[in-house]
């Protein structure tokens, strides 16, 4: 019996929706077709406030892992926080119409815009959301006004051979077992939240669509990026040498503020954040900073 046999929506949207209960405020639902589907998204925060769009990692880890940083952040903004096309959460795809390269997701999260409503937007994301949305800034900068990513992958530096190795069972043959084994191993000392670490279970076997991957972005395009970007590395990440990304940025990037967040994680992020995170980045996206 494969993994997508076993999956039971049932339990997955009860896991999402107990993690969605840990936001400060009820956010809004709403949908938004885009030509590779229906696009879910939460949002909340002042009417008239400046929109946030937030991405989350890849997997399972979904728009409701923001928890942490919703009230902070919605203050001052209006935050959007999104369910990637394809992977779990509540975004449904068109049938075999799903991204399949950088451009296509790009072209998802243009038509994602458009459809919310937002010409310019304060953009940021987590791990693979990080990952997209540093993409889309170099498609778009003229969308994007200021940009944060949190212990993005691919972006600066590669995976690490462990990190891989250990991922790989996970892979090939996932159950909530394997799954959680994994994100314990990565996490270290750094102790998971219980409801968002179900969340992860429970998606074993989503049908979803293989996410889209490739390279890192090209250092001439990194160099002619001339936004204001926020880079916040996990100190301990095992995903890959936090002291190798921050420096490729500050060598490559223009306008760029790194800080490395110690004794925390890549997969505890965001939703294990250290304290004060929500304030640093409301103070970056505030119009004074940066």
């Amino acid at each position: 019996m494969s993994a997508r046999d076993t999956y039971d929506a049932g339990r997955f949207h009860a896991a999402y929706d107990k993690v969605m209960a840990r936001w400060p405020t009820r956010p809004e639902s709403v949908t938004v077709p885009t030509p590779f589907g229906v696009t879910h998204v939460h949002v909340t925060g002042p009417a008239d406030g400046p929109p946030l769009v937030l991405l989350p990692g890849g997997g399972a880890a979904t728009s409701a892992s923001w928890y942490a940083q919703a009230g902070e952040l919605s203050r001052t903004h209006r935050l959007h926080a999104v369910d990637l096309i394809g992977a779990p959460g509540r975004s449904t795809p068109a049938g075999d119409r799903h991204p399949r390269t950088v451009a296509d997701l790009a072209g998802w999260l243009d038509a994602l815009l458009d459809g919310l409503g937002i010409e310019e937007t304060d953009l940021g994301g987590h791990s693979y959301g990080a990952w997209i949305a540093l993409h889309h800034a170099l498609h778009a900068p003229e969308r994007v006004r200021r940009l944060f990513l949190l212990d993005p992958t691919q972006c600066f530096a590669g995976f690490k051979a462990a990190y891989l190795l250990r991922a790989l069972p996970m892979l090939l043959r996932p159950t909530p077992r394997r799954v959680r084994a994994f994100l314990e191993w990565e996490a270290g000392a750094t102790p998971l939240d219980p409801d968002w670490a179900a969340l992860q279970e429970a998606a074993v076997g989503f049908p979803g669509s293989r996410p889209v991957t490739g390279p890192r972005p090209a250092p001439d395009a990194l160099r002619g990026l001339d936004l204001p970007v926020l880079l916040l590395l996990a100190g301990n990440s095992r995903t890959h040498d936090p002291s190798e990304a921050a420096a490729r940025a500050r060598a490559l990037l223009p306008r760029v503020e790194v800080a490395v967040l110690p004794d925390v994680s890549h997969h505890a992020l965001p939703q294990c954040a250290p304290p004060g995170l929500g304030r640093r980045l409301g103070g970056f996206l505030a119009p004074s900073g940066g």
